[in-house]
């Protein structure tokens, strides 16, 4: 049957014949595929029952349902403006680009990452949904995560700081840190004109822990590869700030150049604990080729 639809430009079709799961069941159906090749089509979403895409490899299939080899002649993610680095139907991340919104605001509300993944979603199936879980502000880049149901959503929101390993950045600044290593701690407070400073302890305070090391340097510049243990926000900003060197393009905190037109902030690494499978997980989004020119 796979042959004769390939032939005629289909998807192929397999009729379940008796109980089974979806993995071993693909693996004695399709032909010419290894055991690798089979799983790279479940993590793509390219394998579909009864029409509904799914990436579990232990689906449970029962007599009389369809399972079908979607196309792959399209890259996964066409419908979006900026890549997918994964999906599953639990989560899905994105490599969001910089001058976009996380979510809306007061002044903008449907050019955002959440609108854009939210109609990805439901161009798939209709009554899909996202939901999120961190936010990267509108001129930072990199990798953005929601959740795809609301159980996943509350098990991040209530077990965060356990989940969430690591969440990585790389940004240019203007100067060079010193010392070039150095873990900053300190207590957040926000203006009424909503910037942020360090301040004592108290109330509205909130502690922020951001962790630096410079990569490179030279053209005034430093490449810093940092990590932080808090997601207050702006925080990078305002300790980088307070370091002496601003990141670059971030006039909103002291910075006085502004190279490649924007903000040199990218969120380069997230890592956490899969709330399905319990495994460690990273996802990552390679630097601007921008940055680099900094350093010419």
């Amino acid at each position: 049957m796979d042959d004769q639809n390939n032939r005629r430009g289909k998807a192929p079709v397999y009729p379940v014949s008796e109980p089974t799961t979806l993995l071993p069941f693909l693996l004695a159906s399709v032909k010419g595929k290894s055991r690798n090749n089979v799983k790279s089509l479940l993590s793509r979403r390219l394998v579909a029952v009864d029409g509904v895409p799914v990436s579990q490899f232990d689906t449970p299939l029962a007599a009389g349902q369809k399972v079908t080899i979607l196309s792959t002649s399209a890259p996964r993610g066409d419908a979006l403006p900026f890549p997918i680095l994964y999906e599953d139907e639990h989560l899905i991340v994105v490599n969001k680009p910089a001058k976009l919104l996380s979510v809306a605001n007061d002044k903008e509300k449907a050019r955002t990452a959440y609108h854009m993944v939210t109609d990805y979603v439901k161009s798939k199936r209709v009554d899909d949904r996202i939901f999120v879980l961190h936010r990267l502000d509108r001129d930072t880049s990199g990798v953005l995560m929601f959740a795809r149901d609301p159980e996943t959503k509350e098990l991040f929101q209530a077990h965060w700081n356990d989940m969430v390993t690591r969440r990585g950045y790389l940004a240019v600044v203007e100067g060079a840190p010193k010392p070039d290593r150095d873990t900053i701690r300190s207590f957040l407070v926000e203006t009424d004109t909503h910037l942020s400073f360090s301040g004592a302890p108290g109330k509205g305070a909130k502690e922020a822990i951001t962790s630096y090391q410079v990569i490179k340097a030279g053209n005034g510049y430093s490449l810093l590869d940092i990590a932080i243990e808090t997601g207050r926000k702006n925080q990078i900003r305002v300790h980088m700030k307070e370091r002496g060197c601003p990141v670059a393009g971030d006039k909103q905190y002291g910075a006085r150049t502004n190279p490649i037109g924007r903000l040199c902030l990218h969120a380069n690494e997230l890592s956490f604990t899969h709330p399905a499978t319990g495994k460690p997980v990273t996802f990552k989004a390679k630097m601007p080729r921008d940055f680099n020119r900094v350093f010419r």
